[in-house]
């Protein structure tokens, strides 16, 4: 969802720079950009091994739990005044379903955030919605697309996955999907699943089609 449907990656940088100046952290765009697309509890212990290096911060006290909470409350409350959308991702998404192609939402992002999104589309666009709270182990381990791919009854290597990062990448990768793959915010490397495109703006369900067959 986050780099690919909707282009929140700023939405999470700020609440970071946010933290890190509530609760006396020191933080940078590179850490911020090493997060990209990861479970969110890894960025939490992510953020307080780095953020909080200096055990006299404040923010050294708090848990990775805790740090995923607050982030949370910062992006959700952004995302309710604007929906950053993605060039052409509500139009694939739209087309999708009027074709009776059948959606996950993989993302590692918790439900309460991935809820206010979902509401400016129709109730059925997803069949199945697998996010970071819902999975033991999340991206770059490829539970997540095996849990989307088994909910939604098919086999991973019949799944085209999107993505934007590294990480998801790695995650649909090694669940046997083949991934379309839209940068955003991190460069992503090739790889024999990976077909690359620049933008979702004009791809239709054929040309989804036609990446999976190919």
């Amino acid at each position: 969802m986050d780099g690919t449907l909707v282009d929140t990656e700023p939405y999470w940088m700020e609440t970071e720079f946010d933290l890190a100046d509530r609760f006396g952290g020191t933080w940078s765009h590179e850490h911020g950009l090493n997060l990209v697309g990861n479970d969110l509890l890894e960025s939490g212990r992510y953020i307080r091994e780095h953020m909080f290096a200096d055990p006299a911060s404040a923010g050294a006290k708090l848990e990775p739990a805790e740090i995923v909470e607050i982030l949370l409350d910062g992006v959700v409350a952004r995302v309710e005044q604007q929906v950053p959308w993605r060039p052409g991702a509500v139009e694939l998404l739209l087309a999708l379903r009027e074709a009776d192609v059948p959606c996950a939402l993989v993302t590692m992002s918790y439900r309460r955030f991935v809820a206010p999104i979902l509401k400016h589309l129709p109730e059925d666009t997803f069949a199945e919605l697998i996010t970071g709270d819902v999975v033991s182990r999340g991206k770059p381990h490829p539970e997540p697309y095996l849990k989307a791919a088994a909910a939604l009854g098919v086999s991973p290597d019949k799944c085209l996955a999107i993505e934007d990062s590294n990480t998801g990448t790695r995650s649909a990768e090694d669940a046997g999907c083949t991934v379309l793959v839209v940068p955003a915010h991190v460069p992503v490397l090739p790889g024999e699943r990976r077909v690359f495109r620049d933008t979702l703006v004009g791809v239709t369900p054929h040309d989804l089609a036609e990446i999976l067959i190919r």
